[in-house]
């Protein structure tokens, strides 16, 4: 059969990309069921995905899309340091966890392997999985406090494990004696060498029942075929600049405030993310290299642009990066990174969602893909020591994934949604994790009031509690960010979701009383706790000790005082919001016998009037939010906003606001403050925005002049298309 793309029946195309995808998935399911990690088995915190020869993504999982985004950077390492010495020949397979040379971070160690067919190298496949230690100065290898990569964790540079199909057992011994967890780190890297095999084996049958050549075209096919896809979708929408900005608090040694900065410059069919602006890399563990932010990026693009659009390679042919080195997110050795994938590259994540939200709300086709900020953070917590038989326990919880969604302009964020870069969210039994380990759970509920308001709610947040159980006590740390800084940041007027929380119960009382504390959120939280603040470190958990946790919730899409008080009403009956905060932050008054529509017209004018600076409002607001007509920016109320090619911001109201009139669950870091944006005619909020003191207002949105689409005004309805999609 011929080896050429325009040469291939359709039929033929769509069966082998089809088995393509499925030897991903198969991948993905031999690993699980050979890894004995709950990082792995219960949290999915892993991927898989077949890569051309040069290390372009054909094929990728729907588990933690970073991995996929840095594992073509590993290919590609390994194809330039090692094509020649050692070579790269059938039957072997590399290790790599070096961040500078193409891991996210260290505990996140890829295995690839070539791919051979008829003794012709043909593509690669690989496995990236989070390891629960890889050595280094803290169990768990978030280095908290060091102050260059080498303190943080072995580095593996993509060294041959496996040599002609055999495992090289001097290499393997040199591995297991550098983790603290030999057993569990052993069955992951088997578990990924035979998820490996699996797809190699599978990819040759289909290679030779097919052939080669066939194959091999209908891989490129797939890619160019999404490469044309996303750079059509690119010229659909209008040229301009979408910026964003987030931030992160302490560094690991001191609670000094860092920047990350996108800007999004899209012209014609390319799409151009300058990094410029970010602060200069950090002397502590927040950093991320340039595969970081990288794969970061992909994974805050990826369902936002290309949500009907096969993922691989294609779609980032059609983006090209700015970012100079030594900042943040390209930072340069020897600088540490080992906590960059929760902290420097999360936020690269945020940035680039929210640009890209922007973006797309000029399309009525695309609008319903733009959304406030998902759980803008993310919080670790290990726990070590022996367990209840006396052998050496270690794991690293990954409830925290469990914070809120970002809210869309049709619907509301999911509450507990899991994170944004696991499309396939997942997260472990309390069950699970209590019988893997000597502690157990007081409570893991949703927290009132931590959903961003807006005309479209954020997703709630979580919070949990733990106690060590069957046994004297645990090593505990527990790392991140968020906790100064409300990172959920809303949309189009919606207001940021909570901030994350760290906290501890010295103790309360013998393990007995402890347990029986279980289930009890508001006893436990209104108990006199010790807050932590964003990287407590390490410590020591007595069994008389509690320790826990809230993660943020979603942002806002929206001025909140449009949404529907009906809304607002079973949001307070389901437990997700506050009586006080249904008047306060979304203008609802109730009483016994539901909403009191008089007195809530009443409170939401005040709200507005109080917005304006006390004046009454001249226009009635409408009921949607921003939009564009005539190269105009405009209010819905009908305000004129000024040119699409200028700063909108000059012609609203802007002022400062306290952390404390978003409630008790948002806080700032003391180099920022909140400032809002709202609309001189009407009083409706347009934007809610978190900046660094000192600094303006950041210009968010600005087309090309000659631009004269239309920006939906109201909420975008899907078609039955869409909704299938």
């Amino acid at each position: 059969m011929a080896g050429t793309e325009q040469s291939i029946d359709p039929i033929t195309f769509e069966v082998v990309r089809n088995k393509l995808q499925a030897i991903t998935e198969e991948q993905a399911i031999t690993l699980k069921s050979v890894s004995g990690s709950p990082v792995v088995t219960e949290a999915t915190d892993f991927n898989n995905g077949l890569y051309l020869v040069d290390g372009s993504i054909v094929t990728m999982g729907p588990q933690v899309l970073f991995h996929t985004g840095t594992m073509s950077s590993v290919i590609r390492s390994i194809n330039e340091n090692f094509s020649e010495n050692p070579g790269i020949s059938e039957g072997d397979m590399f290790i790599l966890n070096d961040p500078y040379r193409g891991a996210i971070h260290q505990p996140d160690v890829s295995i690839v392997a070539p791919v051979f067919h008829n003794g012709r190298h043909v593509a690669w496949a690989g496995s990236c999985a989070h390891q629960l230690d890889v050595g280094g100065m803290s169990f768990g290898s978030w280095a908290i406090g060091a102050t260059e990569i080498q303190q943080e964790a072995m580095l593996l540079p993509g060294i041959k494990l496996v040599e002609g199909g055999v495992l090289r057992q001097d290499l393997w011994q040199m591995i297991m004696g550098m983790t603290r967890l030999p057993h569990m780190l052993g069955l992951d890297l088997k578990a990924m060498i035979a998820a490996n095999n699996v797809a190699a084996r599978r990819l040759v049958e289909l290679m030779d029942r097919y052939g080669g050549d066939t194959v091999d075209a209908i891989m490129r096919g797939e890619i160019a075929n999404s490469e044309r896809q996303i750079r059509d979708l690119l010229r659909s929408l209008p040229d301009g600049v979408f910026r964003a900005r987030d931030y992160i608090e302490h560094d690991g040694h001191q609670n000094v405030l860092y920047q990350v900065c996108v800007t999004a410059t899209k012209k014609g069919d390319c799409l151009t993310l300058d990094l410029t602006g970010t602060s200069p890399q950090a002397p502590g563990f927040i950093n991320c290299t340039a595969s970081g932010m990288r794969g970061a990026a992909m994974t805050g693009l990826l369902p936002i642009l290309a949500p009907q659009i096969r993922w691989n390679e294609g779609i980032m042919n059609a983006v090209d990066f700015v970012a100079p080195e030594g900042i943040l997110c390209n930072a340069s050795w020897p600088a540490p990174v080992s906590s960059g994938t929760i902290s420097t590259a999360w936020i690269v994540q945020n940035v680039v969602v929210a640009a890209l939200s922007r973006m797309v709300t000029c399309s009525p086709e695309l609008s319903c893909e733009g959304q406030a900020v998902t759980k803008g953070h993310m919080m670790v917590m290990t726990l070590a020591g022996l367990d209840r038989d006396g052998a050496p326990f270690g794991t690293f919880l990954l409830d925290s994934t469990a914070g809120g969604g970002g809210a869309f302009n049709d619907h509301d964020g999911l509450d507990g949604s899991g994170d944004y870069c696991v499309p396939r969210p997942a997260i472990a039994n309390v069950e699970a994790n209590e019988a893997n380990g000597p502690f157990l759970y007081l409570y893991r509920s949703f927290v009132r009031d931590t959903g961003g308001p807006g005309r479209q709610r954020g997703g709630a947040g979580t919070s949990l509690a733990i106690v060590p159980y069957g046994t004297p006590g645990l090593h505990a740390m527990m790392l991140g960010h968020g906790v100064e800084v409300p990172n959920s940041v809303g949309q189009f007027g919606g207001l940021p979701g909570a901030c994350g929380r760290n906290f501890m119960l010295k103790d309360a009382g013998d393990p007995e009383f402890v347990a029986g504390l279980a289930g009890d959120l508001e006893e436990i939280l209104d108990l006199n706790v010790e807050e932590l603040g964003a990287k407590p470190g390490r410590m020591w958990l007595s069994s008389r000790d509690v320790l826990g946790y809230a993660f943020q919730g979603g942002g806002g899409y929206g001025d909140a005082l449009k949404r529907d008080p009906e809304a607002v009403r079973a949001d307070v009956l389901n437990g997700h919001v506050s009586v006080a905060a249904a008047r306060s932050q979304y203008g609802v008054a109730l009483s016994n016998d539901g909403i009191d529509h008089a007195a809530t017209e009443v409170l939401r004018g005040e709200i507005r009037s109080r917005r304006l600076g006390g004046t009454v409002p001249a226009r009635a607001a409408g009921s949607g939010d921003m939009r564009i007509s005539s190269s105009r920016f405009s209010c819905d109320c009908g305000c004129d906003l000024g040119p699409t090619n200028g700063n909108w911001k000059e012609h609203a109201r802007s002022y400062r606001v306290e952390a404390t009139s978003y409630g008790e669950h948002i806080r700032t870091h003391v180099d920022l403050e909140l400032y809002e944006h709202v609309c001189t005619e009407c009083g409706s909020l347009l934007e809610a925005e978190v900046v660094r003191k000192g600094d303006a207002p950041l210009v968010t949105l600005m087309l090309d002049a000659e631009w004269s689409g239309d920006m939906p005004t109201q909420p975008y309805e899907r078609s039955s298309a869409n909704a299938a999609a």
